[in-house]
């Protein structure tokens, strides 16, 4: 029948062979010593005792590859739960401001602090802005270090303070009461004043002539208005507002005149704006685009991610947007530069191909962009990585493209002409 060692291959090779489903005795040789059929025995047993271990591994890994399976379906269902109940907070917000926090807040979807309330509404992604007005505008303990958290996130350095004031206003609608007004103006010069030490004497000079402005808007861009204020009787009336003293004439012909060119752009939530316009956009904020002339220079642009187009703007009140980049049949990627957080707009089968875009020059022609990418930083990774992930979603799904796109590219064959 064989030796041992025989006997001893033979069973191994009946252990690895997947044919065999369960041990097989194979018969005893009646010319074995006893010690011979007890070491044969003993390798049974341990072969037995080896095809049980690894039944019960490959049930271990079938039970956590179904654990892993269902934890994802789980994780899944989750999300969509919880995306479902932020947008119906936001409807309930944009309805009643309070009732929408505390829904919010009740399914842990915002923590109960006036940092994280003061960033949902400042990020406002499908908020109505009068909503967010009216919200912080309110005089409750919690409201007031929101609408302070809020105006903080605001950033007004070496801005002058018609700039600081276009990017504040358009961030809500001011409400009409003229108690939440004084209120939300006094945050917003104590903000000015603490990014612009030296500028202003105190915070009630800012204050003041934050009112002046907003008047002069009015009175120069309101048709009811006969009677235009020169910019002589601009600074006549704001005479003595700095502690007393006068405020340089340069600063105040240079606030006069921007205000003259350009007047606010208020956000109405009517449909008649931006505000329809890119209305619930996937993504929006401010990032730094590196300009394509002969020096390469970073600018600060407010962009806008909708209709599977990159928009951005010189400012966030602006009524066309300097640029457009349709996404169509671009690739993103993350990059390495000296500034941090940089990712790239590209064609990836072709790199030197001009990227399909185009731009407002200054005087207001609208001209093809000549760029073969466009590199981007964001403030922070985390934001670099939102920003990416939304592009990424924009790109893959495009079942309208190509009738908006005609349609963009229509309007904009119209404006050249």
């Amino acid at each position: 029948m064989g030796t041992v060692s025989e006997l001893c291959v033979s069973s191994l090779q009946t252990f690895l062979c997947p044919a065999v489903k369960t041990l097989q005795q194979d018969p005893v040789p009646d010319d074995l010593t006893p010690e011979e059929q007890q070491e044969l025995e003993n390798i049974r047993l341990r072969k037995q005792e080896l095809i049980e271990d690894i039944q019960r591994l490959k049930d271990e890994i079938a039970e956590v590859t179904s654990e892993i399976e269902n934890l994802g379906s789980t994780e899944e269902r989750k999300n969509m739960q919880r995306n479902k109940q932020v947008a119906m907070g936001r409807k309930k917000f944009n309805m009643d401001p309070k009732k929408g926090i505390q829904f919010l807040i009740m399914n842990d979807l915002l923590k109960n602090t006036s940092d994280d309330i003061a960033q949902f509404l400042y990020k406002g992604e499908g908020l109505n802005k009068t909503a967010i007005g009216d919200y912080l505008g309110e005089r409750d303990e919690l409201n007031l270090q929101v609408l302070h958290a809020f105006v903080e996130l605001h950033e007004f350095t070496d801005l002058n303070l018609v700039q600081a004031l276009r990017q504040f206003l358009w961030s809500f609608r001011l409400p009409g009461e003229a108690q939440k007004i004084d209120r939300m103006m006094e945050a917003f010069a104590q903000r000015y004043c603490t990014c612009n030490p030296g500028v202003f004497q105190s915070t009630d000079t800012c204050y003041i002539l934050s009112f002046a402005i907003i008047m002069l808007n009015t009175s120069l861009h309101n048709p009811n208005v006969k009677d235009k204020p020169t910019v002589e009787r601009f600074i006549s009336m704001n005479r003595g507002i700095n502690d007393g003293g006068d405020l340089p004439e340069d600063l105040l012909r240079n606030l006069y005149d921007s205000i003259k060119n350009e007047p606010f752009k208020i956000p109405e939530d009517d449909g008649n704006d931006l505000t329809h316009t890119f209305f619930n956009p996937d993504r929006e904020g401010w990032l730094l685009k590196l300009a394509g002339g002969r020096v390469k220079t970073w600018k600060r642009r407010w962009f806008i991610l909708t209709d599977n187009c990159l928009y951005y703007f010189e400012y966030t009140t602006d009524k066309e947007p300097r640029g457009i980049i349709p996404l169509e049949n671009l690739s993103i990627k993350e990059v390495e530069d000296k500034k941090p957080n940089c990712f790239e707009l590209f064609i990836p089968d072709n790199k030197d191909q001009v990227i399909k875009a185009c731009k407002t020059e200054a005087d207001g022609r609208v001209v093809e962009g000549n760029h073969t990418f466009y590199r981007i930083s964001a403030p922070t990774a985390e934001e670099k990585d939102e920003w990416m992930n939304s592009i990424k979603a924009a790109i893959s799904r495009d079942p309208f493209y190509e009738m908006l796109a005609a349609r963009k590219k229509r309007v904009s064959s119209m404006k050249r002409h």
